[in-house]
Formats: C-alpha cells, sequence, structure tokens
C-alpha cells in the first residue's frame, strides 16, 4: 500500500510506464499528482500521458477533467513552444480561478438560461454556477473529476460516469473521450456519451491557445490572424444567453470568413470585452466532419486548423482573466493574478478559445439543432486539431 504525507492510502499508485511505439508516434505514461474525490473522500492518483512524433510535437493529457495540459511544436526556425495554457501541478488546476484550462467540459458545455432545461415536456432544475445560470456544468462539471482511462497502442480513452441527477441532469450518462496524436501533426479526439434517460448532453474542450507561446501574452494574441467558417452568430442578452434568434455576420465585426487580424477587431465587439460568441458553423445537412476555423501567427509560422462535426463554435478571447497591471503595484494588489506553468503571469487577451460545441442552451430553443440524448442513441463529437508550420 503507498501511503501519502496524510497518511490516507492512495488509490491507482501510478509508476512511469512507456507504451510501444506505433507508426512513429511513442505514448508514456506517469503520475500528475493525486485528487481527492469530492464523493468518496479517497485520494486517487492523476494519470498524465505524453505522446511524441518525429515532427518534433507533443501533447499531454491528465486524467482530472481529461484535459489538454500542454502541446509543443517548433516555430519556422525550430525554436519549440508550449502553445496552450495551464499549470504546473494538479494544485492549479483545482484553483478555484482555473478557467478551465484545456477542460472536458460537461455535462453541458457553455451556458442553459435561469438554470432549467426542458425535455419532453418535463422540466429539470440544475445546478446555478453563473447566477441564476448554469456554466459548463455546474458546480462539478465533467472537468473537476478524475477519469479512467485505458490504453490502445497509443489511443488513450478516458471515461466517465455521470450519475442521474448529478448536478441536476436526468439519466446515468457514460462519456468518453479518445485522445490520439498522429504522424502528420494531428491531435484527435472523439467524444461519445450514451445515457439511461432522455438528457442535454454537450461538450467541448476549452483549450486555450497561443500559438506565439503559452506566455507570450496579448501582445502577440493580436498578431495572430483568425478565420471561422460561419455565415451566422446565435443572438445573446447581456448575460450571454441565447435568444433563439440567429444574425448573419455579413458586414459586422463577426464577419471572420475573410481572416481578420485580431488585434484589429477583438476591442471592437459592442458590449463585450472581446469575442465570447457561439458561431453557427457552415456544414452540410449529410457533412460530417468540416473545417471550423484557423489560426496564423504570422512571426512564428505556426498554423492551427479545427475540424469538427458539430454544428457551433465558441470563440471565446480570455476576456475575463484578469488584466495586466502593467507594472503599478498599487494595481496589482487589486489582481487575483492568475499564475501559470513556468511562473507565467496569465492577463486578458493572452490566449484564444475555439470551444466546438452545439449551440448554446439548445435543448431550450426548438429551432436549434437536436440536443437531446436518448436511450439507446449515441452522443458523438469529433474534433481534430491540425498544426502546421509556414515557413516563407
Amino acid at each position: 500500500m503507498i501511503v501519502s504525507n496524510d497518511e490516507e492510502p492512495v488509490a491507482n499508485q501510478i509508476t512511469s510506464r512507456k507504451y510501444h511505439q506505433v507508426e512513429g508516434i511513442e505514448l508514456e505514461e506517469d503520475e500528475f499528482g493525486t485528487f481527492k474525490d469530492r464523493k468518496t473522500g479517497k485520494l486517487e492518483s492523476v494519470s498524465r500521458f505524453t505522446w511524441r512524433n518525429s515532427q518534433g510535437v507533443s501533447v499531454q493529457v491528465i486524467s482530472y477533467g481529461a484535459t489538454i495540459t500542454s502541446i509543443k511544436l517548433p516555430d519556422k526556425n525550430g525554436t519549440i513552444d508550449d502553445i496552450v495554457m495551464g499549470f504546473d501541478d494538479i494544485n492549479g488546476y483545482q484553483n478555484p480561478l482555473n478557467p478551465y484550462f484545456g477542460a472536458t467540459v460537461g455535462r453541458v458545455a457553455n451556458r442553459i438560461g435561469n438554470a432549467q432545461i426542458s425535455i419532453d415536456n418535463e422540466i429539470y432544475k440544475v445546478t446555478a454556477n453563473l447566477g441564476k445560470h448554469t456554466l459548463h456544468g455546474g458546480l462539478v462539471g465533467f472537468d473537476k473529476v478524475n477519469w479512467n482511462y485505458h490504453v490502445d497502442g497509443t489511443k488513450v480513452t478516458l471515461s466517465y460516469l455521470s450519475k442521474d441527477l448529478e448536478e441536476g441532469f436526468p439519466g446515468d450518462v457514460i462519456t468518453s473521450v479518445t485522445y490520439q496524436l498522429t504522424n502528420d501533426n494531428r491531435f484527435l479526439f472523439d467524444f461519445k456519451s450514451t445515457s439511461t434517460k432522455p438528457t442535454f448532453v454537450n461538450l467541448t474542450n476549452h483549450s486555450y491557445f497561443n500559438l506565439a507561446g503559452h506566455d507570450a501574452g496579448a501582445k502577440e494574441v493580436y498578431n495572430h490572424e483568425i478565420s471561422i467558417n460561419a455565415n451566422y452568430t446565435t443572438e445573446v442578452d447581456e448575460n450571454s444567453i441565447p435568444s433563439g434568434k440567429l444574425l448573419p455576420v455579413a458586414g459586422t465585426i463577426f464577419d471572420l470568413r475573410i481572416p481578420k487580424i485580431l488585434g484589429q477587431v477583438i476591442n471592437n465587439i459592442p458590449g463585450y470585452l472581446g469575442y465570447d460568441h457561439n458561431f453557427c458553423v457552415n456544414k452540410g445537412s449529410s457533412q460530417d466532419s468540416t473545417f471550423v476555423s484557423r489560426a496564423v501567427h504570422p512571426p512564428t509560422g505556426r498554423v492551427l486548423e479545427i475540424y469538427s462535426n458539430q454544428p457551433g463554435v465558441q470563440f471565446y478571447t480570455s476576456n475575463h482573466i484578469p488584466p495586466d497591471p502593467k507594472g503599478n503595484i498599487r494595481d496589482s494588489y487589486k489582481v487575483d493574478r492568475l499564475i501559470g506553468k513556468g511562473g507565467a503571469y496569465y492577463y486578458k487577451h493572452g490566449s484564444f478559445c475555439f470551444e466546438t460545441q452545439n449551440y448554446p442552451d439548445a435543448v431550450n430553443h426548438k429551432k436549434f439543432p437536436p440536443a437531446v440524448l436518448y436511450p439507446g442513441k449515441l452522443y458523438h463529437h469529433s474534433v481534430e486539431y491540425r498544426f502546421f508550420i509556414n515557413k516563407s
């Protein structure tokens, strides 16, 4: 029996292990720390999985929250940087200031108006954690639990059982996410859920990107060229709750069909501190996965493209991370500064997110894409991150 410092037994203690290399991909597992289960009080080991390919790309995922903690890739000069925000240890991910860095968000990502869902004329009150509304699954969503895992070659599948009425949602829901890195610099993940009762499932990954490096700040985020394959956004009120209407992007600040330099538009969003909006992805009725968005950072040559089978993507520019006090000592004491990997300070507009998803609050809007998961049916959500280097 392995005993922690507080003399409690640790379940599933992990020793570092390497798995067989498959098609040039290396996968290894080690321990990232321990997590105390809120329900059982037991200490559990948190696993970390590290993929490496022959192109110098590596990705790390931990079992806590099925969270992407690191994505490293070279720039056009061969310099390798970590391009996602995160923390060095498990304590950082359990910090109340953590804005879902890299996490699998569920059972329902984004917002639910008035913390209430209607399924087949039955009303369910779910946990409110954003005033009177629900955000990202409630107080203890999928990001705040330790997932089980299974390794198959260089694929890792993490699984979690969400019990009936957890955070108020009906049905026992078993969810899995399978991660895989390829040798052509694609990182793939596949969400699947089934339920014992009609319920609402809308998952996403909440990685925060800065292609100049996780610690490069807003100055470099502003240099990114952003494009999103969407003709419409969902209209929202002052609390970001959808009205049910779709708004055309043509002629507006939300028209990102033609790439725009983020620094030229980010501070001109009416009523917002930046982008925090669902874009309705252009997708054929019989089309599965499609191009969603692209980010280009010309100074480093790094490019990120995202493909998914989901109808929406939330584009978020880290508006609510505390702003940089800019050396003003008096102001610095007023700010709960967010300290990330390597002691880096993370500030407002220091990163951006492309959260593939169904439309927010979809279960409460008849004209939005179907959102109810019925017993015997499968929720399936695929995502592909493609990384490129422009060397010119």
